[in-house]
């Protein structure tokens, strides 16, 4: 049982791999079939955090959004980030327009939650050289942004940086409520 539970969401353009990485976190496990989210999925996990809190808190049930991505959505997208302390925008390396939508995004939660914390995953790293990903990475730092509390390169196949970016978003959210 965890001490306080915080919602978070995982945000961005349809089939980046939202889920993937949720289902990396949550059970462990990938699948290379794809699921397309209908609406919103909810899963919970308990994440620890590197260190105690002031008032002692180890643990932080994460209760997480899984968003749908399609354009179409985007009209009811706000209700659902409502109450958010944090997200996690997802963008596909191989695919440069969903990384270009990344301001979109940022955009959009942060017209509902202006005092968000949000952590960028370049996910699908597995699929590009590092030479790749130091170039992506230089040229979407956020550095505007003090709120982007990280960015990483992340992929749910391998499961690089997957618990990382669940569990610094969850101590930031601690640090900031």
């Amino acid at each position: 049982m965890s001490d306080l539970a915080r919602k978070i969401c995982l945000v961005g353009d349809f089939s980046v791999g939202k889920t993937s990485l949720i289902r990396r976190f949550v059970d462990g496990q990938f699948s290379d079939e794809y699921l397309s989210t209908v609406g919103v999925k909810l899963s919970r996990k308990v994440a620890k955090l590197p260190q105690p809190t002031a008032a002692g808190v180890t643990d932080v049930e994460l209760l997480i959004w899984d968003i749908e991505g399609q354009t179409q959505f985007k009209a009811i997208a706000p209700s659902y980030l409502q109450g958010s302390k944090g997200a996690i925008i997802v963008a596909d390396v191989k695919r440069p327009e969903t990384v270009k939508h990344l301001h979109d995004h940022l955009d959009l939660f942060f017209s509902v939650n202006k005092t968000g914390s949000i952590i960028i995953a370049f996910n699908k790293v597995d699929l590009l050289s590092a030479a790749q990903l130091t170039e992506l990475q230089a040229e979407y730092s956020f550095r505007d942004r003090p709120q982007v509390i990280a960015t990483y390169t992340t992929s749910a196949k391998t499961g690089d940086n997957v618990n990382r970016i669940f569990q610094e978003l969850a101590a930031d959210m601690i640090k900031v409520s």
